[in-house]
């Protein structure tokens, strides 16, 4: 079993779509590793932030773009996106400071 701070990379604070979902339907993103499951995802989270229990986790491939690189195009790499769902009365403390 991988540390959690091998599967969860970072928090995606910072924008508005999250910050919505975080406020109305206490739904919390992180950025992944690519290999990591819905059940390993959900453990490392409950590890890292015990105080809080996970109702669902929801996991999408976010592909990455086309970008101007000099004179030509160079794409960006692919990454995984968790959607985290806890309970009305739990937050994650980190994602208050923002």
């Amino acid at each position: 079993m991988t540390t959690p701070h091998v599967i969860l990379k970072r928090p995606l604070i910072l924008t508005e779509k999250g910050n919505a979902m975080k406020e109305s339907q206490h739904k919390f993103q992180f950025e992944v590793a690519p290999t990591a499951t819905k059940h390993q995802i959900r453990v490392a989270i409950e590890q890292q932030f015990p105080e809080v229990k996970v109702l669902a986790v929801h996991t999408m491939v976010v592909r990455g773009r086309l970008r101007r690189m000099g004179r030509g195009h160079a794409k960006t790499p692919n990454w995984k996106k968790a959607i985290v769902t806890l309970r009305e009365s739990d937050k994650i403390e980190y994602f208050e400071a923002f």
